[in-house]
């Protein structure tokens, strides 16, 4: 089974993935963390603005679908019994994954106000702990974050998280037995 999740910074797509991770035999591979490896052999900090330059800098070098290409052959390599790709923003991130049939999209949705507080709460990456309302609306607005929506559109299923762990915990295993 393999589980792609799509969805606003804040929404729970990682907090969703470490859930499901409790599980016997999974594995979690993120866009971000991807970028985040080329940032550190840089000596580059890990912010969510060098995420973003980086990402557009390889799409625009190597074509834009440089890293779904990366996550094809790492999810092709992995023998684990749930693989899950977190972070999904682009509809080439998804064109291999969607011919497979053990592949769902599922889109993690959260209201606005309380992905900004969780992004402030995990400050995550550097600078998110002091962010304004009005940065995380420009968040928003940057090239990585504006195709979500049309990609999120595609997907099968959807958790609204704006309740607590617990809820989440229990929409998972709802969705789970759903595949």
């Amino acid at each position: 089974m393999i589980i792609g999740f799509v969805g606003q910074a804040g929404a729970g797509k990682g907090t969703a993935s470490e859930i499901l991770a409790q599980k016997a035999n999974v594995q979690i591979f993120t866009f971000s963390d991807i970028l985040a490896d080329l940032l550190k052999r840089l000596y580059i900090e890990k912010s969510r603005d060098n995420l973003i330059k980086i990402s557009t800098a390889l799409r625009e070098a190597f074509g834009q679908s440089t890293l779904a290409n990366v996550m094809k052959k790492q999810v092709q390599q992995s023998q684990a019994d749930i693989i899950i790709v977190d972070g999904i923003r682009r509809m080439e991130d998804i064109e291999d994954l969607n011919k497979d049939p053990k592949f769902h999209l599922v889109e993690i949705q959260t209201l606005p106000e309380i992905r900004f507080e969780r992004l402030k709460n995990r400050n995550e990456k550097a600078g998110e702990g002091n962010m304004t309302w009005e940065e995380f609306l420009a968040l928003g607005e940057r090239e990585t974050e504006k195709t979500i929506t049309e990609v999120a559109k595609l997907a099968k299923y959807r958790i609204d998280n704006d309740g607590n762990l617990e809820e989440l915990k229990k929409k998972l295993e709802t969705l789970i037995q759903n595949f």
